[in-house]
């Protein structure tokens, strides 16, 4: 027969009053060590400072210009273009070209020598120089772009291996982590802010846009540079800023590396992207649209119209609604839109649609994005005028007279600004006759109806502004402008 020894009751008491203790202490330090860990800064950004420093590189970039004339060619007596020139000092005649040099910033990826950076940074230099910390400076190639997504790729060759910064999962980034920004402010050169993310999946104006906003310090020059994590991870690429005077107020945007390891493994492999296309049109399931047609709830992409192409030929219709694509769900259009271009091209998905009250799955074979919307047809349209007053701003498309006005290159397109109502939100945000609009929802734009279409695409999408992107003196800068009432 075993015996069981007990404890006198007191003696038992005490003892079971110590493991209390231990344990409620034990509890607190743990609790303490994550509290520590989550909320308190980094004692000292200097060590990662000095880690990835070596990879994050200056830009110069330098365009040919042509000099002003006088009188200006192209523009009647009376023209705003003649308060501009004035102001500037372009008068009297025609002098030699002239070369024009713009900043930004970049980081290296390989050791071999390739090199992010935004397109706007680069977009119609004739040279790029490539600065790096160590001092050491180099001639870079354009290997790809995509003014998509503002993301350009460069190459230079280095007689010894570069160092080179990695990609981290911008997925995994939370709404208050600290990060760290590196670049070429104001031209300032090598410069680090850190701030914390402040909102993630934001939408400026783009179609593939996934942005960062932070309110670690951007400003001009910044373009191009890398957003760390604090592992020295890239989890974006800092692009555009809001504000009303052209600084930084704490409002940052960098493209997530979501998008941005999709573009450049594109630009690097093939020199352009490759998207995938499913071919329809689409809008958001609103809650009386899922109620009509009985679905369980607002989710999904309402198909609106099926053009010939992949998901014409695999069966999908109008009125059907896309709940599932490649085995995962689809929220709502934004997101389908993010994941078909970031599959590959040519391969086989499943897509799950909901029609008449059940599901039914399809099996689709993507397309490719560019070669679609390089065969769609141009629509046959009355003849638009030269010049149309939106946003508030008169534009004109920038004819070879209006360019060589300007003193700008034979490569630059846009959309002239002939004047600005003072009483707008443009002219409040620093827009002024002579600048010269290239892009638009970061898509270039050519012609005022160019620029009416981005405006009515932003609206359809539910956004507020559009984001331009307005070059004065070959300086690039991004101004985003509501659309409510445009």
């Amino acid at each position: 027969m075993t015996r069981t020894l007990a404890l006198p009751r007191r003696a038992e008491a005490r003892g079971l009053q110590a493991l209390w203790a231990l344990i409620l202490a034990a509890a607190l330090v743990l609790s303490q060590a994550v509290a520590a860990r989550a909320f308190s800064a980094p004692e000292s950004f200097a060590d990662l400072a000095e880690k990835v420093s070596p990879a994050v590189v200056n830009i110069t970039t330098s365009t040919t210009v042509a000099t002003g004339t006088s009188p200006m060619p192209g523009f009647p007596e009376g023209s705003p273009f003649e308060d501009f020139f004035r102001d500037f000092g372009q008068p009297g005649p025609r002098g030699p070209a002239q070369r024009s040099q713009a900043l930004g910033s970049g980081f290296v990826i390989s050791e071999d020598g390739y090199i992010v950076t935004n397109n706007h940074v680069i977009e119609g230099a004739d040279e790029i120089e490539i600065e790096f910390y160590s001092g050491n400076r180099l001639e870079a190639k354009v290997v790809g772009t995509d003014p998509n997504t503002d993301i350009a790729l460069l190459k230079v060759e280095s007689d010894s291996p570069l160092p080179f910064v990695s990609f981290g999962n911008s997925d995994e980034v939370r709404v208050g982590d600290w990060v760290m920004a590196m670049g070429n402010p104001l031209g300032q050169g090598f410069s680090v802010s850190a701030g914390i993310v402040s909102a993630r999946n934001r939408e400026l104006s783009g179609t593939y846009d996934d942005y960062i906003q932070t309110d670690a310090a951007i400003n001009r020059g910044n373009s191009g540079g890398p957003l760390f994590n604090m592992n020295g991870e890239v989890i974006g690429v800092n692009t555009a800023i809001l504000s009303p005077n052209g600084g930084s107020i704490g409002i940052g945007f960098a493209m997530s590396s979501a998008v941005v390891t999709d573009v450049v493994a594109q630009l690097r492999e093939f020199g352009e992207t490759r998207r995938g296309w499913l071919g329809v049109r689409i809008q958001d399931v609103t809650p009386d649209v899922a109620e009509a047609i009985g679905l369980d709830e607002a989710r999904g992409a309402l198909v609106t119209d099926v053009p010939e192409g992949p998901a014409m030929e695999a069966g999908i219709r109008q009125g059907d609604v896309i709940v599932s694509f490649d085995g995962t769900p689809v929220a709502d259009t934004r997101e389908l839109v993010r994941r078909v271009a970031r599959t590959a091209v040519g391969k086989e998905v499943p897509v799950i649609v909901f029609r008449d009250g059940a599901t039914q799955t399809l099996r689709i074979t993507l397309g490719r994005r560019e070669e679609a919307e390089r065969a769609m047809p141009a629509a046959q349209a009355a003849p638009e005028p030269a010049e149309a007053e939106v946003l508030g701003m008169t534009v004109a498309t920038v004819t070879p007279e209006i360019a060589e006005g300007l003193g700008l290159s034979g490569k630059v397109t846009g959309l002239a600004v002939t004047a600005v109502d003072e009483s707008s939100e443009a002219f409040d945000k620093g827009i002024r006759a002579g600048d010269v609009i290239t892009e638009a929802g970061q898509q270039p734009v050519a012609s005022p109806a160019d620029l009416k279409a981005r405006i009515a695409e932003a609206k359809d999408a539910g956004r507020k502004s559009l984001l331009l992107l307005v070059r004065r003196g070959g300086d690039p800068r991004f101004v985003a402008l509501s659309v409510e009432e445009g």
